[in-house]
């Protein structure tokens, strides 16, 4: 009786206990802080693209009434424009669209790395094509070179945007999952503004490289200190050394045997599925794999790739009287503040209500980006301008935030919830490198584009894809709040068993 009365009362005490959440916070700050710096490396793209673009060029795109006499290429008085560096709008886009390049390959190869050299071990191997990349780009003598640079560090974007938020789901406990998941994102975003404040304090797009370079060396530190993940461990065969990983995570006076044996059990469970090509022409599959492929397609031809890897640009373009340098700024720190604030409401607000409310808030937006530089082709009237010297950055900053609180997030979350987990792989792979070619797509034309139908026109362009994903969000895709895998696999016609 004695023995029952105390198998009762550990239970209890079980049910009860709490992990600490010290640990948990500390590995998931350290590992973002890859996040953060290839954050700064895609927005290094924006300042050093401007330092790329010959004032002379600048003059001429902006003065409708330039005679061909004055638009022959002849070197400013300082002669600035005969530097190898300044590149014509071809270049400038392979420039900024090759790191999308790199981290597609990134994406391809991170699935056999984190199973081979583990999470720790990939993110340490990670970093290396970083540190690479801004040697290249720092000491670069030709366009090859930078673009070789931004294809190295393209490659460690590839591999972090997996291997962090699968290393830091798989140790974080349940009540925090959801927070510290979001992490990647939110230290993504903060890396971008870092490489808008510096490119503000930095003028050389040298010295520049050196500076972001920074965030890639504290994270080569901090990742000799983080503990392997405990679902990796196990799935190698080392339970000792999960057990003690497990048990750092959750504080020493936590019980870990429950959470040991359910890693046991999904372990196995993985180990019976197989999930083959043909699998996915299964319609319970297909229907929610055309979702979340339109959803990734949809995230990149909002354009806001375009933006933050060009808004030094579109802001001196515009004509506005607020200074491109305090613009940047302004934009980058309210993209983070929204990334943060995403958190709080995607589990309030639903997925399905935040996705539309962000492509339609982003079309109007971004059409009113559009209504600036239209006013600016065809007004003489300087003072009709200056009076919306306003708008160029309200949009943007109403575009950012609108974003990042719902097309930003949301498509990898719902990544996440309407797969089974042997399908999962698959499927993020699919999806993974979908993203990553739209990126380069969207950013290698951006400027193409702008000569070919104007400023205006490719803002309006961005606005009427933005309507038509409100559209494809309001009609086809389903509320994954609150429920279950089970619930949405009935959704599609799936088992339920």
């Amino acid at each position: 009786m004695g023995e029952v009365v105390q198998s009762t009362a550990d239970l209890v005490e079980e049910e009860t206990q709490t992990p600490e959440r010290k640990n948990q916070y500390l590995a998931a700050a350290s590992a973002s802080m890859c996040a953060m710096a290839v954050g700064a490396a895609i927005g290094y793209s924006s300042p050093a693209s401007a330092s790329f673009r010959c004032d002379d060029e600048n003059s001429n795109n902006n003065d409708t009434t330039t005679t061909t006499t004055t638009t022959t290429t002849t070197p400013s008085s300082n002669n600035s424009c005969s530097e190898w560096w300044y590149l014509n709008e071809t270049d400038r886009g392979w420039f900024a669209g090759s790191l999308s390049i790199g981290a597609l390959v990134g994406c391809l190869v991170a699935g056999v790395l984190i199973n081979k050299l583990g999470r720790k071990g990939t993110m340490l191997v990670s970093v290396i094509p970083l540190l690479l990349g801004w040697v290249l780009i720092g000491v670069a003598q030709n366009l090859a070179m930078l673009i070789i640079g931004r294809v190295l560090g393209g490659l460690t974007t590839g591999i972090s945007s997996l291997v962090v938020p699968t290393y830091t789901t798989e140790y974080a406990s349940k009540d925090i999952r959801g927070a510290l998941g979001s992490g990647f994102q939110l230290f993504l975003t903060a890396g971008i503004l870092y490489a808008y404040v510096s490119g503000v304090l930095v003028e050389s797009w040298r010295w520049l490289t050196l500076v972001c370079a920074v965030l890639g060396l504290i994270f080569l530190v901090l990742v000799f200190f983080l503990r392997e993940s405990p679902n990796y461990l196990m799935a190698k065969g080392k339970e000792a050394e999960a057990r003690r990983s497990l048990q750092y995570f959750r504080g020493p006076n936590y019980n870990i045997e429950k959470e040991m044996e359910e890693l046991k059990q999904s372990l196995k469970e993985a180990e019976k599925v197989k999930v083959t090509v043909n699998d996915l022409a299964r319609p319970y599959i297909l229907k929610p794999l055309a979702i979340i492929l339109a959803l990734m397609v949809f995230q990149q031809l909002s354009g806001v790739n375009a933006v933050i890897y060009n808004i030094v640009i579109i802001f001196r373009d515009s004509g506005t009287d607020i200074s491109e340098d305090m613009s940047t700024i302004i934009v980058g720190t309210v993209q983070v503040l929204a990334t943060a604030a995403s958190t709080l409401l995607l589990d309030r607000l639903g997925r399905k209500f935040l996705l539309c409310l962000s492509a339609g808030v982003m079309a109007l937006s971004i059409c009113c980006l559009g209504v600036v530089f239209y006013i600016k082709y065809e007004s003489e009237d300087n003072e009709l301008s200056a009076n919306l010297g306003w708008l160029p950055l309200t949009s943007l900053i109403i575009f950012i935030s609108a974003f990042s609180i719902g097309y930003g997030p949301i498509p990898w979350i719902m990544m996440g919830e309407l797969f089974y987990p042997g399908v999962k792989e698959m499927a993020g792979s699919l999806a993974t490198t979908l993203n990553w070619t739209f990126v380069f797509i969207i950013t290698f034309t951006f400027e193409p584009l702008q000569s070919a139908i104007h400023d205006f026109g490719v803002y309006w362009l961005f606005g009427g894809l933005c309507l038509l994903s409100f559209i494809f969000c309001l009609l086809l895709v389903p509320e994954t709040k609150d429920r279950t895998l089970k619930d949405t696999m009935a959704h599609f016609g799936g088992p339920t068993s």
